[in-house]
């Protein structure tokens, strides 16, 4: 039976267990999976904020945020989905419930066991997914995992977490691997090809610029500086279509305001045609990349 068993509250610092549910289990697969938690519970700034990792029968999942880390065991047919669901709604009771200051001053293990009224209220919610599916919104969780998938941790990961290989400095750059992109469509690639083309012409008109600056010190810099940063923008598009990164729908944005920017500075060297096309073309990419999503489709959790 698919369920979640066991949560507890840490702090991220020194792992000093603040809260965690009652624990009415005694299977010895369970108890060695609770002993992996008080190992990991003392390493979790070593690692990406969202992470999982299979032992046994059991999966046990964590997140952590602003210096408290929650940690949960489930059985291993327990969808990812409903389980950093879980951790989610821990974390924003725990937040609102207890201050920072309180937090980074407690002393004793499980100042807050309290709050695990809370967690065996959310784990019998959590365990109902009938009732739960009309509670939640699971289609944003599902995205932030599409988007951000948790870091699969490793039998080695484990293993130094135990104590078995000497520290060595944290080796998570990130917190999600390379998100691959949908094919590129047709419409993608004119709205590059024309995007490169622009990137082109502003370049070009650029050296012109410098060369007249060159032959006449009366000539503005400024259409310079204005020419390359069109030139740069245009490029910079062009790799926001073609990789994922993160805010990319933002940063494209920003790209195309720089687009118009640069064309409004330089209204008195170009016609309205020239300008309306150059501007154009930065909306057309712009929406290209939008529409471009990260690849895969969020899997069906059966709930």
């Amino acid at each position: 039976m698919s369920m979640v068993l066991f949560a507890s509250v840490v702090r991220v610092r020194d792992g000093l267990p603040l809260s965690a549910s009652t624990d009415y289990e005694q299977d010895k697969g369970l108890q060695e999976t609770k002993k992996h938690l008080k190992g990991l519970s003392k390493k979790l700034s070593q690692f990406p904020d969202r992470c999982t990792f299979k032992t046994g029968q059991y999966n046990v999942n964590f997140t952590s945020s602003l210096g408290v880390g929650y940690l949960m065991v489930c059985t291993e047919s327990y969808p990812n989905v409903l389980a950093f669901c879980f951790l989610d709604e821990l974390q924003r009771e725990f937040i609102v419930t207890y201050d920072t200051k309180r937090i980074n001053s407690a002393v004793r293990p499980y100042s807050f066991i309290e709050f695990d009224n809370f967690i065996q209220k959310t784990k019998q919610r959590y365990n109902s997914p009938r009732s739960l599916s009309t509670k939640i919104n699971l289609a944003d969780m599902q995205t932030e995992i599409k988007l951000r998938p948790p870091y699969q941790l490793s039998a080695e990961d484990l293993r130094s977490v135990n104590g078995f290989s000497q520290h060595t400095p944290s080796k998570y750059k990130g917190i999600a691997p390379h998100q691959m992109l949908e094919p590129v469509t047709l419409a993608g690639v004119v709205s590059c090809v024309l995007s490169l083309l622009c990137a082109s012409l502003n370049l070009l008109r650029g050296v012109h610029a410098i060369e007249s600056i060159l032959q006449n010190e009366d000539e503005d810099f400024n259409y310079v500086i204005a020419f390359f940063l069109g030139t740069a923008a245009c490029l910079y598009q062009g790799y926001l279509f073609f990789y994922f990164s993160v805010w990319r729908n933002i940063k494209s944005f920003l790209a195309l305001a720089l687009i118009c920017l640069c064309n409004m500075y330089l209204y008195e060297l170009r016609n309205v045609w020239q300008i309306l096309f150059h501007v154009t073309v930065g909306a057309f990419i712009t929406l290209q990349i939008r529409l471009r999503l990260p690849q895969g489709k969020a899997p069906d959790y059966n709930v």
